[in-house]
């Protein structure tokens, strides 16, 4: 298989003295100016990190199908592992609005890699945070806080994706000091390589959702990669089967006793998204105007004609729009005051902006936009995962009406 590593057009644009100051990177209106002195210097920090450690190799990966597990050194070093993200209690680790931006700024330059942090952080380390025993957070946090140890999250089933909360098919039932685990998950990203996997299932005596912690070993525990993905192709997605896997009662979430418990853990998951939504639309604007401010045809810049700049402009609009959105969800989920519905509307408006976005810089790419060689290809295909993932377009619509209706569609 191929391991292309060109990365034309895959790389921001230094500014010019012909360019608009406001433009640099992108932050049309500032945004980022919100964050104090030291958080920037820490943004700054990681962004050159991602850029010397990671795009280079991505080419290739993507290509491949194939996770690049050299970078973890680097992303280990940057602590992006947050806590307390549903509270704002995460002294140490930076706000809401900086692991924002950190999010956008991996998804930038590469969605599988920030979907996997995604998973580690928010979804695995973030359940063990705030359902974990004391002994459980004493046992797991400080592995995956420095990405010694990789979690995996396994709520989705090979049959039930929305409807997972009343439809889950995977049993749990208590046997001593035991738990007997039965059933199928799939799309589980991480799992292929995660030393521990974090599986919700039905218990059959109460029938809550509970959540268990699964060793990769456990007997019975079978993990196969998801093949032939067009999209997100360096995030290991995998297919669970579990066969009477035994979990000690130690390793149960001891916090999370119905599915309510999961529920926060979506909210926080949604918003990681809508930020990586963000991220992929500035990765295709890096892209489209680097190639329109390189490429001639008939005899001047593409980027000199109206057609050009009409579709560089509405790229950039969707995307300023959308991390104006995000700021604002920050600073919500900072103070604590967030609402599953405002995560909702964010994750729906932000993935809905990015695939219009994809596609106009997929368009002035023309013919190079649907080759690898280019990063706007892997944008515009990884766009199609983020637009369907935690939380579909459609779902996340009907949580909103809901909210503004008082009436459930679902």
């Amino acid at each position: 298989m191929s391991t292309i590593t060109d990365t034309r057009y895959d790389r921001p644009r230094a500014a010019t003295p012909e360019r608009a100051s406001t433009d640099a990177r992108g932050d049309f209106l500032g945004y980022r100016d919100l964050l104090d002195p030291s958080e920037l210097r820490r943004l700054e920090h990681a962004q050159a990190v991602f850029e010397a450690d990671i795009r280079p190799v991505i080419p290739g990966h993507w290509n491949a199908a194939t996770f690049p597990f050299e970078v973890l050194p680097a992303l280990a070093d940057l602590d992006l592992v947050r806590l307390g993200a549903s509270t704002g209690t995460c002294a140490g680790t930076g706000s809401a609005l900086l692991h924002g931006f950190m999010h956008l700024e991996l998804a930038r330059v590469d969605a599988s890699v920030s979907t996997f942090l995604g998973v580690h952080s928010v979804l695995f380390a973030g359940a063990i945070e705030q359902f974990g025993s004391d002994e459980q957070r004493a046992r797991y946090l400080p592995d995956l806080l420095s990405l010694r140890t990789v979690g995996a999250f396994a709520l989705t089933e090979p049959d039930h994706g929305s409807d997972i909360s009343r439809a889950m098919t995977t049993t749990a039932t208590r046997d001593g000091d035991s738990w007997i685990l039965c059933g199928a998950k799939r799309w589980i990203g991480n799992a292929t390589f995660a030393d521990t996997i974090l599986v919700w299932a039905r218990d059959t005596a109460d029938g809550e959702i509970k959540g268990f912690i699964v060793q990769h070993d456990a007997p019975g525990l079978h993990v196969s990669k998801i093949e032939n993905k067009f999209a997100l192709r360096i995030t290991q997605n995998a297919d669970i089967l579990l066969d009477r896997v035994r979990v000690p009662e130690a390793d149960r979430l001891a916090g999370a006793t119905s599915f309510r418990e999961t529920n926060g853990l979506l909210m926080n998951s949604r918003v990681w998204v809508a930020w990586q939504s963000v991220g992929l639309q500035f990765a295709a604007y890096d892209c489209a105007l680097e190639y329109a401010l390189g490429r001639e045809q008939f005899g001047k810049p593409l980027a000199s004609f109206q057609l050009v700049q009409d579709k560089l402009v509405r790229l950039l609009e969707n995307a300023t729009t959308s991390l104006g959105t995000m700021v604002r969800i920050a600073q919500l989920q900072q103070a604590g005051t967030l609402h599953s519905e405002q995560a909702a509307l964010a994750k729906a408006a932000c993935s809905a902006r990015m695939r219009e976005s994809v596609a106009l810089g997929r368009g002035i790419l023309g013919g190079n936009g649907i080759s690898t060689d280019y990063g706007m290809a892997r944008a515009f295909a990884d766009a199609e995962a983020i637009f369907s993932y935690e939380g579909s377009y459609e779902i996340n619509t009907l949580v909103v009406g809901r909210a503004i209706t008082g009436i459930s569609a679902f």
